[in-house]
């Protein structure tokens, strides 16, 4: 009996074909089967696979067709490349996989990949985090088809006004921004982020004052991701990381001065 391979779920990134890891690249490029995110992935990363190979696209795909495709070939003793878009330990529907996996006796690995946050605060060319304005970052959405537990509204995470990431909830940009002014002030910095790192990207800058109009102008839809928070304020005072003042002494490096 062959013993059942290793199956690899890959974060592919948020778009750019190029975004995607070392690792994830040559697990690609052995690969003998792969189930893609047809809807979310660039179908220039598949470009890394031999010839050949067995492809899916999942778009249209339930999870136990999903699921068929992937057992039988690690059964097989084939390599299996399960393709997600972004990084697959965030809203990706993993654990569902995961548990079938676990329950046929299957070893899986995780290939971490970029999120669509972070390539969106890179877009923006800002920082998450700054020494005295902002030190925590929220990956959040807001309650839609799929239910949010109360503590975590975004009414309640408004509160805390730190860097918010929400993700899956452009759609809904109206709703969002009424209640994160539940927390925020009006004239708090937002920004939105389309289809960041791919040819048509496009952000949108603005406040939670005037964000839903600018998103509305601009007919974004979907495949955005909507930043709040003060450091994406170009009128605040930057404070400097202590990691290199002068003054500051750590095991790498004593102070000078």
């Amino acid at each position: 009996m062959t013993k059942p391979t290793c199956v690899y779920f890959i974060g592919s990134g948020p778009g750019d074909p190029e975004l995607i890891t070392l690792k994830g690249k040559r697990l690609l490029e052995e690969a003998d089967v792969v189930v893609y995110a047809g809807s979310l992935v660039k179908e220039k990363t598949l470009k890394h696979c031999r010839r050949g190979i067995e492809i899916h696209n999942s778009a249209s795909m339930t999870l136990d067709e999903i699921m068929k495709v992937i057992v039988n070939a690690a059964k097989r003793g084939e390599k299996v490349v399960r393709l997600h878009s972004g990084d697959p330990t965030i809203y990706s529907a993993l654990k569902e996989q995961t548990g079938i996996l676990e329950e046929e006796s299957i070893p899986y690995k995780i290939v971490p990949g970029i999120s669509s946050a972070l390539a969106s605060a890179a877009a923006l060319k800002e920082e998450l985090t700054m020494p005295e304005i902002s030190q925590t970052v929220i990956f959040t959405r807001i309650e839609g088809k799929t239910p949010v537990p109360k503590s975590e509204r975004l009414s309640e995470l408004s509160k805390h006004q730190a860097t918010m990431c929400i993700f899956l909830s452009i759609r809904l940009i109206e709703k969002v921004v009424a209640e994160l002014k539940e927390g925020y002030p009006e004239d708090t910095p937002a920004a939105v982020v389309y289809k960041a790192t791919w040819d048509d990207e496009k952000i949108i800058r603005g406040s939670l004052k005037d964000i839903v109009r600018k998103v509305k102008e601009a007919k974004i839809k979907r495949q955005a991701m909507i930043i709040v928070g003060k450091t994406l304020s170009s009128d605040i005072t930057h404070h400097a990381s202590r990691l290199y003042a002068r003054n500051f002494e750590h095991g790498y490096r004593n102070k000078k001065g």
